[in-house]
């Protein structure tokens, strides 16, 4: 079993590298002379492409963040504390591949890895290969090769002419030290360069700010920085992959590598094709030193971007066996990019439809749905005012000087679809037929920010017959669409909703309403009446359009509006959520995310405080029932004392009766004779005048 290290397995190319090697039959690529070659060398049995011999590359490497959990498609993550501990798991595997593009902290690292294994290959049981992936960057400022024809391209053998940008004269040391090194001993150890051109694919690395912000359509066109007429290299990310599988199966003689497609692309040409294909086909030139005052675009990608370099990758394409995922580059192959990338980062369209009588309270949830969602909520009064709005753009244009002959064509178009509409208006009562109401939804619905995000149609279609018409399947994308379907995929919502209820629910409901809300709306008593009356009778049970539905198993739901008693149908709303699923879109953007932020902060803040009044209004009502209770407490002991000296005085009445009759007359006039003669002993004085004029008591 061959093992292969790869740096980094968590990052974008990290990622690509490690699945490719990883899903790769070692020695696959090889052919027969190849193996005869393999075979002569004693290496045969480590490259057998198929047969009870065939394995696969067993894949193991670092991750950039170390908190990530091992991704599924490699076998090992190696768990570096020290140098040692590296060099042991590098000399373990047959293969080391380091990629030193993304994070320039990778240079120095590899850059290590390379010296330690060249010192240590004495001791090597086996041949080790080291490849890097490095970048076209090291080429950015060379000059061309013929001063008179400067569309001559750049190959492998024209590599010691390469000249670095000034923000990587660290990759291109690291690109000398690594083919200087892989000169010693290549029977031990030998050490390839594949400089890489501008990768895309999968989920996009160095475009993403392009595809992201084209996919999300809130800017009217994508920037293109500078002329845009720089040619700029590119390979698809799998496609580099494969290249470097290639390396390691087949170890060419040329150790210095070109990783690119056959295109010749500038960049004005790429970014069209993005915009034209995922965005509103617009471009807006900014010059190169406004560039990097945008807040998606880093260093990094100014540099990428603004290379100018016509090079040919010669070995990939006479020497290497690629089964290409995009052998001509990112602009002849841009539809498949696009799908890859939305797949890749699970951006697909959500298609709902809503449907329900008036008043049940389809727009209140659409918008609220829209809002969770981040999907385009498609009412009958925008797409028709949308349509007409930009019916009249266009023919705005015929009165403009200097346009070219097809926008003036299709100004002149324009207006005729105008007069035409303004015809239909009027013999309609003021109404457009649906034969124009259905054209602007399949507009509508078919446009680049209903495609790529998706939409909830609001009440529409209202008949089978306009259901089948909208839907209908009119020719196109034969991948899109199976020989037996008759509805345009791109179209057809994926679940329907029904908002069920009475016409007495209805009615109540509408009555209840304000009457500044009713002024000027449908919802007057007439209004609803006539259009309940027309909705029943659009959908009677042998007609009505959740019919067409059923027929094709998309399967209305119903929700019960009258059991929703919250106040802005949010149980309804929830419901509709679980039936839906999970977004799939970006998520919340910097902004939201800042003003989720700070909203939960306030609520936070909010819920501390009402904690904080209600222990302060709970201490403060048990301080006052603490005191009541003490003056309660106070006033009863009170009365308990009272009690007792009312009832100490009233049993001490015949006693005091007894001695004021008997004792206290005789002992009063004793203490008042001694009073008189103060003898020497007082006390024995009133003891014997009490003896003396002790009263008989019968």
């Amino acid at each position: 079993m061959v093992r292969v290290f790869v740096n980094h397995v968590d990052s974008f190319t990290g990622q690509a590298l490690s699945k490719v090697f990883g899903s790769s039959v070692v020695g696959a690529t090889l052919d027969d002379s190849q193996l005869d070659e393999a075979d002569a060398e004693g290496e045969a049995s480590a490259h057998v492409p198929g047969g009870a011999g065939a394995n696969l590359y067993q894949v193991v490497g670092t991750l950039r963040d170390p908190s990530a959990t091992k991704p599924p498609w490699i076998s090992e993550v190696i768990q570096t504390s020290s140098s040692d501990d590296l060099l042991t798991a590098l000399t373990s595997c047959d293969v080391i591949v380091y990629h030193i593009v993304e994070d320039i902290g990778q240079v120095e690292e590899a850059s290590w890895a390379a010296q330690a294994l060249h010192d240590n290959m004495a001791s090597f049981s086996s041949p080790k290969t080291f490849i890097s992936v490095s970048t076209v960057l090291t080429w950015a400022r060379s000059k061309p090769l013929d001063p008179d024809d400067p569309d001559v391209a750049f190959t492998e053998e024209d590599y010691r002419r390469r000249r670095q940008h000034p923000n990587f004269k660290d990759h291109i040391a690291a690109e000398k030290l690594f083919i200087k090194l892989g000169k010693t001993d290549k029977s031990k150890l030998q050490m390839y360069v594949i400089a890489s051109g501008l990768t895309y694919g999968i989920g996009e690395g160095i475009f993403h700010f392009l595809f992201k912000m084209a996919w999300l359509g809130e800017v009217p066109a994508l920037p293109l920085f500078g002329t845009g007429q720089n040619v700029v290299p590119t390979v698809h990310i799998n496609d580099l992959a494969s290249m470097v599988v290639n390396v390691a199966d087949s170890k060419p003689k040329t150790h210095y590598i070109l990783g690119l497609d056959d295109s010749q692309s500038t960049l004005e040409e790429i970014v069209r094709a993005i915009s034209r294909n995922l965005g509103t086909g617009k471009i807006n030139k900014i010059p190169k030193e406004d560039a990097l005052l945008s807040r998606d675009l880093t260093q990094y990608d100014y540099d990428h971007l603004l290379v100018n370099l016509k090079m040919e990758a010669t070995c990939a394409k006479d020497s290497m066996h690629i089964n290409w995922v995009s052998e001509n580059g990112l602009v002849e192959n841009i539809l498949a990019v696009i799908k890859e990338y939305k797949k890749e980062r699970g951006l697909l369209p959500i298609r709902v439809c809503v449907l329900g009588p008036p008043a049940a309270g389809k727009t209140h949830v659409v918008q609220q749905l829209c809002h969770h969602y981040k999907l385009h909520h498609i009412k009958i009064a925008d797409v028709v005012k949308e349509a007409i709005e930009q019916l009249e753009r266009t023919a705005a244009r015929a009165d403009v000087e200097d346009e070219e002959e097809e926008e003036d064509a299709g100004a002149e178009g324009a207006q005729e679809h105008l007069d035409l509409l303004k015809e239909d208006k009027e013999e309609n009562k003021g109404r457009y037929s649906d034969q124009h109401i259905l054209e602007f939804y399949k507009q509508k619905l078919l446009s680049k920010p209903s495609q790529n995000q998706g939409f909830i149609l609001d009440g529409y279609p209202k008949t089978c017959e306009q259901a089948k018409e909208l839907f209908a399947y009119e020719g196109g994308d034969e991948d899109e669409q199976e020989e037996d379907v008759t509805c345009n995929k791109l179209l057809m919502p994926e679940v329907v909703f029904s908002l069920d209820a009475t016409d007495e629910f209805l009615k109540e409901r509408v009555m209840n309403l304000p009457e500044s809300v009713v002024t000027g709306t449908h919802n007057t008593e007439d209004g609803l009446l006539r259009r309940l009356a027309l909705y029943r009778d659009q959908n009677e049970e042998d007609k009505t359009v959740f019919n067409y539905f059923d027929e094709l198993e998309i399967h209305p739901e119903h929700i019960d509006v009258e059991k929703d008693q919250s106040q802005n149908m949010e149980a309804s709303v929830e419901q509709m959520k679980k039936i839906i699923g999970e977004p799939r879109n970006y998520g919340l953007s910097p902004e939201e995310k800042a003003e989720l932020d700070r909203k939960l902060r306030e609520e936070e803040l909010l819920r501390e405080a009402q904690e904080r009044e209600e222990r302060e209004r709970n201490e403060a009502e048990e301080r006052e029932a603490r005191a009541q209770r003490e003056a309660e407490w106070n006033a009863q002991l009170e009365q308990v004392k009272r009690e007792e000296k009312e009832m100490l005085e009233t049993k001490s009445i015949p006693l005091r009766n007894y001695l004021m009759k008997h004792v206290m007359p005789t002992l009063t006039q004793g203490l008042i004779e001694i009073c008189k003669v103060k003898p020497d002993d007082p006390v024995d004085y009133l003891a014997e005048y009490l003896f003396k004029r002790n009263p008989q008591i019968d």
